[in-house]
């Protein structure tokens, strides 16, 4: 099992964030969006993308729209940091299909969360890994994603699967960082096993713990915080790192609490993205974009927070 190139380090660090799928309706990408938005992240100084993941409405898109995203993402990136392709499905052929396509278009990693639908045992899900793993054309981070798929990753199944080849980390969206103290614990033998945050209000903890990076929403809209709180977090520079954290948090407060339903993290990202002029807010059927209350409200949001495309 090989990666495309040299691009991706033995040890995955840093802030990768989940990109957006921009759309212009239920199946047609916001092509120029895209392109902008991905120079906007880049020009943060992100250490990675992570495209077609929870934040990417991922399970929502077509196939023949995912190929199109893996297409163009990987066309544009060139390289410039590696390109990590969630593969997540109900069915494993297509999830087999889509990693192909990500090594063909030239991404480095892919990323997998445990098949939801129907309720897998540990046992289950660790069998699956065994079985899907080595027919992956490259390396693949484990997606810990609880709240949405159901299923948990326990920490020992984890720390079994960091035994078969090609699997080189995981990310944890539990938000339970008892959990993720426990992965630390058990794969302290596994010292090239990336461990990635995936909620953005645990970064500072998480690095400054000994964490390998994070996977972070808000970086779509502000790159530079993130990766800045990152650096101060890996220098203990802990006032810096205290202000930074509250920018964070102040962001999260602003942006992800508008609106009544579970979706509204994904729908207030979106709405501050098209905002800022950077893309369409479309989302993805059965969601919506932001009426005119909620848009306004991130509206005023993104004008008091001073965000632009540039910080």
């Amino acid at each position: 099992m090989e990666s495309n190139s040299n691009l991706l380090p033995r040890l995955l660090r840093g802030i990768i964030p989940p990109l957006v799928t921009p759309l212009q309706d239920r199946d047609t990408l916001d092509a120029a969006g895209l392109e902008r938005l991905i120079e906007h992240v880049l020009a943060g100084g992100v250490h990675g993308l992570f495209i077609l993941g929870t934040t990417g409405e991922a399970p929502s898109l077509s196939y023949r729209l995912r190929y199109e995203v893996i297409e163009r993402v990987c066309e544009q990136v060139k390289e410039r940091v590696p390109v990590l392709v969630g593969i997540t499905d109900t069915s494993f052929v297509e999830s087999l299909n889509i990693s192909r396509k990500a090594r063909d278009a030239g991404a480095q990693a892919v990323v997998l969360a445990p098949p939801y639908y129907f309720p897998a045992g540990q046992s289950e899900l660790l069998e699956y890994l065994k079985h899907l793993t080595p027919e992956l054309p490259l390396p693949v981070f484990l997606y810990n994603m609880p709240s949405y798929t159901k299923l948990v990753f326990e920490p020992e199944t984890i720390r079994a699967a960091a035994d078969f080849p090609g699997i080189s980390g995981i990310k944890d969206s539990s938000g339970n960082m008892i959990y993720f103290r426990r992965l630390q614990r058990l794969l302290k033998d596994h010292p090239d096993f990336s461990l990635l945050m995936g909620r953005e209000e645990l970064l500072a903890e998480t690095i400054l713990f000994g964490g390998h990076g994070s996977v972070c929403g808000g970086a779509n809209l502000l790159p530079q915080l993130y990766v800045e709180l990152y650096n101060a977090a890996c220098a203990k520079d802990l006032p810096k790192m205290e202000a930074l954290h509250q920018e964070v948090m102040q962001l999260s407060d602003a942006i992800y609490n508008v609106g009544r339903y579970e979706s509204s993290f994904l729908k207030g990202i979106k709405c501050a993205l098209s905002c800022m002029g950077i893309c369409s807010d479309f989302m993805a059927e059965p969601f919506h974009r932001f009426r005119q209350v909620e848009h306004k409200v991130i509206q005023e949001y993104i004008k008091e927070l001073g965000i632009t495309q540039n910080r």
